[in-house]
């Protein structure tokens, strides 16, 4: 390009230069950090000295491990599709259903990514505004159905909420799963963070024959970098969409043994996480309670992080990201996730060992003098 840098190739080496830092500690991407099982590890380490990788995995998922997903989501009888991650399961989805002429409809904030691959597809975006104490942060069956027509292909809900954490009832989920169904939309249920929630509820349970659920293992069990995820679905729904999947070849053999053995160890490894996560909160409230201007509006969050509320106390959330950034601590600004609410809040990670959030919480009272103070900032993604 002349005159001007590849806008993907500064992101990339943004993340790369992240990736290369010593000891960073990763409080921005929801990534769990925690010690592996070792039961994982070792599923690993076997099938790495078995050579398994060697060789394609089936196109849909072992076996095993498709019913295991089925089981976790107490949803019989529907089928699973194991993907490269939760964010292939979304993009598969968009391309089953968007095209010129429809819509798909979310919330503000979302997870933006489903949104572009719906654009890539030529469907417009509609973004329901959430950020708001009037509606508790979350959608309401009235929002919802004031912004859907005959053109709506898809109703994508990320519940708990990346990144506010709200968690939706079975009411709720009920509610859109019927005006889903009276639109003749599809009702894309992304249940990345239901595992660090109370009472969640997957629209299969809801709507088995309109519904799709999309699930990952980067967060609950911390394979971020594995790339494995799933989509789930009844049988009809589900064949229609694996005939939209790039994944013909299937998802990494070693990522799929490992979440075979989380699947296995998946109720003590939660009592662990979750109880680690929710003293690091703890620690974040207490913190941010010390300094003027800074709010968490959401608690309890149901997701593995916290929304921290930053405009009151007339701080920049880039700024305050470029503090951090520099003590080798990465956490993430608002306007990753929407551009409408942005300049309110910083998103940290809580699925990580205590020590680092110690050391975050430690640091904010002078990241915070010290972020009033920077206007010059670096490229942000």
């Amino acid at each position: 390009m002349s005159g001007a840098q590849s806008a993907a190739l500064v992101r990339n080496r943004y993340f790369d230069e992240l990736s290369a830092t010593p000891g960073l500690y990763w409080l921005g991407q929801n990534t769990n950090h925690i010690e592996s099982h070792p039961a994982v590890r070792e599923a690993m380490l076997r099938s790495i000295e078995a050579g398994e990788f060697n060789a394609y995995a089936p196109p849909l998922g072992f076996e095993a491990l498709r019913a295991a997903i089925v089981a976790d989501l107490g949803i019989p009888g529907a089928e699973a599709l194991v993907t490269e991650g939760g964010v292939n399961a979304l993009a598969m989805i968009c391309r089953a259903r968007c095209k010129p002429g429809t819509t798909l409809v979310t919330t503000d904030p979302t997870w933006k990514w489903p949104c572009l691959f719906a654009r890539q597809q030529g469907a417009e975006v509609i973004e329901i505004p959430i950020y708001d104490p009037a509606c508790n942060y979350r959608l309401t069956p009235e929002a919802l159905k004031a912004n859907v027509d005959e053109r709506t292909a898809i109703i994508y809900l990320v519940d708990p909420n990346n990144p506010l954490g709200i968690r939706y009832t079975r009411e709720e989920i009920e509610s859109f799963a019927a005006i889903a169904r009276d639109c003749g939309a599809l009702l894309v249920h992304d249940c990345t963070y239901r595992d660090f929630a109370d009472g969640h509820t997957p629209a299969l349970h809801a709507a088995p024959q309109g519904s799709v659920v999309s699930t990952s293992f980067s967060k609950w069990l911390g394979l971020a970098g594995l790339r494995i995820g799933a989509l789930v679905a009844a049988p009809d729904l589900f064949e229609e969409l694996a005939q939209t999947s790039t994944s013909v070849l299937g998802a990494s053999v070693i990522a799929q043994r490992a979440a075979q053995a989380g699947m296995s160890v998946k109720a003590e490894w939660m009592k662990t996480v979750r109880s680690t996560d929710r003293a690091n909160k703890a620690m974040i409230q207490e913190a941010a309670a010390a300094i003027d201007g800074l709010a968490l509006p959401i608690m309890p969050s149901h997701g593995n992080f916290l929304v921290l509320e930053t405009i009151a106390a007339g701080i920049r959330p880039e700024a305050l990201v470029e503090c951090y950034r520099r003590q080798g601590i990465m956490i993430r600004q608002g306007t990753y996730h929407t551009q409408r609410f942005g300049d309110r809040f910083v998103k940290i990670s809580t699925s990580v060992p205590q020590a680092w959030v110690e050391k975050l919480c430690t640091l904010l009272p002078e990241m915070v003098a010290e972020a009033r103070t920077l206007n010059d900032l670096p490229p942000q993604f």
